[in-house]
């Protein structure tokens, strides 16, 4: 069925950028018109029609269509529908047909395509709804229980040409394949999609008029110029399974689940030294996107997150991940063929886009989510037995089907030499407080000793070091403050739950600007709402240049929105946590002053 409306529209180029453009068809058409009701004119510009929908099928499409095809224009049919679909049988809405005649538009013509491709479907040569392949382009995803079905409905919302499509697969297909034969656009847009249907009907894309790369929205701070990203498939030498290993939090036990594009600097060819390019890796992460303050077990095992895919620079991951949460990374190279990781990044970029899903603790965690992406974006990997609830349990499944390099991590020091593991700082940390101890006879046991003590008990020993144990001091000390933080962080948002009466009124104001921080995010997090109703699928260049404008107001607004809240933070925190974060940080000012006089006197010296 074709529904009346249509959220995005179609474009009418002259020539499509499909290589059968403009072919008539050697059979002859297969439509039988009702002609009752219909003056000599209108009869005419029927066949019109007819023949301009005919010449634009494909010809395995046409060839599927082997009987005639019965039309009649009815004036019974809702107001909403603009056409069905009944076994041989065409219905169409009257009304169409005079705006044909009228060149007002070309909605008859789409109608009648729509429900082409629903005979085309349901055909022999179709089947298209059927395709499990198709169904995980679509976005009714397998789920990872075996015994369940695939998901009743596609997350993918964001960004669609019609809305429709997500009513069911069948709908799904006849709409796609509308704009697959009527928008020269649509290659650049939905480029899986396009590339299943030319496999399926047996023609060539030609995809030279499309916006170079494949966009992402990364926005680092308001200073950092490429928000948008138009990423090169081709500079992606290798992509890796990266985890991000568990601790004893409750929510990190089983650990993170992601994957690591090793991304070539620009003008290096690719290649092992592209695992070297740090600074130009980037990391696919799937969150629970948290639009309020309130951070529920209960919603999160019921589904009312939503979740998202973050794109975020390497070195943003290692700092969150092995300094501040002392948790290490192994990233692990996936045995990919460069098309493969092509398939991967279209279809990490249609997530990016388009998807809408719900994040569930359990049943679509960060584990799920990347086996999905690799299960969709990688056929291949689509009849191997990946799913697993757990970050650990995915990996082990890569292992076992051979998709994982894991010998990689055989030689710890040469893996975190060529970067394939990340250690957690805790024994760096540990070694630098035994050189400290060391060299000023330090009565604390162990790291965690001294950690425990308050800042200005730990300042009493500053004035005594000396360059070496100053540079260790001052290290130790930044992880004191990152820990501080974490544990800041932790006390606001249980103050946030269950507020004291005496607190409520306070912490409203602090409610209202948080809040207004995280509608700024949720836009940056899902970048369609930053380009609403100008297209549908991949934005192409005139929409990038409005999406790049727009996300540098708001990464400024949000930059802004937060040194404001951080400022405004250290009043909701407790007397004790304040003068804990104050002294750490006093106690940095001093190690950095001590430490420039010793580099001062040492100059002097040498001269």
């Amino acid at each position: 069925m074709t529904p009346g409306r249509r959220r995005r529209p179609l474009f009418w180029p002259a020539a499509c950028l499909l290589v059968w453009a403009g072919t008539v068809h050697a059979a002859p058409l297969p439509f039988v018109l009702d002609q009752a009701d219909l003056g000599a004119a209108e009869v005419e510009a029927s066949r019109e029609l007819f023949d301009a929908a005919w010449s634009r099928l494909p010809p395995a499409w046409a060839g599927s269509i082997d009987a005639p095809v019965h039309v009649q224009w009815r004036s019974d049919l809702p107001a909403h529908v603009h056409g069905r679909a009944r076994g041989r049988s065409l219905l169409l809405q009257r009304a169409l047909l005079d705006g044909w005649m009228q060149a007002a538009d070309r909605e008859a013509l789409t109608a009648l395509i729509h429900e082409l491709a629903h005979l085309h479907d349901r055909s022999p040569a179709g089947g298209l709804s059927r395709d499990p392949r198709l169904l995980d382009l679509a976005g009714w995803q397998v789920r990872p229980f075996r015994w369940l079905p695939r998901l009743g409905r596609s997350d993918f919302s964001d960004r669609s040409p019609d809305l429709y499509e997500l009513h069911s697969p069948a709908e799904f297909v006849a709409v796609n394949l509308e704009h697959f034969v009527l928008d020269p656009g649509y290659a650049c847009r939905r480029p899986a999609l396009a590339g299943y249907f030319a496999a399926h009907f047996r023609v060539t894309l030609d995809t030279r008029g499309c916006a170079p790369g494949l966009p992402f929205l990364a926005p680092r701070d308001e200073a950092d110029n490429q928000s948008l990203l138009q990423l090169d498939p081709q500079r992606v030498y290798q992509v890796d399974y990266l985890l991000a290993e568990g601790n004893e939090r409750l929510m990190s036990r089983w650990g993170h689940s992601m994957l690591r594009l090793v991304i070539c600097a620009p003008g290096r060819s690719p290649g092992p030294d592209c695992r070297l390019d740090l600074q130009h890796h980037l990391v696919l992460s799937f969150r629970a996107f948290v639009g309020d303050v309130q951070i529920s077990n209960w919603r999160g095992l019921t589904g009312s997150y939503p979740s998202r895919l973050f794109v975020l620079p390497l070195d943003q991951v290692v700092e969150e991940y092995a300094r501040t949460e002392l948790r290490g990374l192994q990233s692990l190279p996936l045995r990919l063929q460069p098309a493969e990781v092509t398939s991967l990044l279209q279809r990490a970029a249609q997530l990016h886009w388009s998807y809408d899903g719900r994040y569930r603790f359990i049943g679509n965690n960060c584990a799920v989510e990347t086996f999905k992406l690799l299960h969709d974006g990688v056929e291949r990997l689509s009849v191997e037995r990946l799913a697993s609830i757990t970050p650990n349990g995915l990996l082990r499944r890569l292992e076992r089907a051979g998709i994982v390099d894991d010998p990689v991590l055989a030689d710890r020091g040469e893996a975190i030499r060529l970067g394939y593991y990340f250690p957690p700082l805790d024994a760096h940390y540990a070694e630098l407080f035994a050189a400290a101890r060391q060299s000023l006879d330090l009565p604390q046991a162990d790291l965690e000793q001294w950690f425990a003590l308050e800042p200005q008990q730990r300042a009493r020993w500053f004035a005594q070091a000396d360059l070496q144990a100053g540079a260790a001091l001052l290290l130790l000390e930044q992880a004191a403050l990152r820990r501080e933080e974490l544990l800041a962080r932790d006390e606001l948002k249980r103050r946030f739950l269950s507020p004291s009466s005496t607190e409520v009124a306070t912490l409203a104001e602090a409610r209202d600007a948080l809040e207004t921080l995280l509608q700024l995010e949720d836009f940056l997090t899902r970048p369609a709402s930053l380009l609403p109703d100008t297209g549908y699928g991949l934005p192409q260049q005139d929409e990038r240049n409005a999406l790049e404008q727009a996300a540098r107001q708001h990464v400024a607004q949000l930059g802004e929105g937060g040194q404001l809240l951080r400022d405004q933070a250290r009043r909701w925190l407790t007397d004790e946590r304040r003068a804990t974060l104050e002294g750490i940080e006093a106690n940095l000012d001093v190690l950095g002053a001590h430490l420039r006089t010793l580099h001062q006197a040492e100059d002097g010296l040498q001269l």
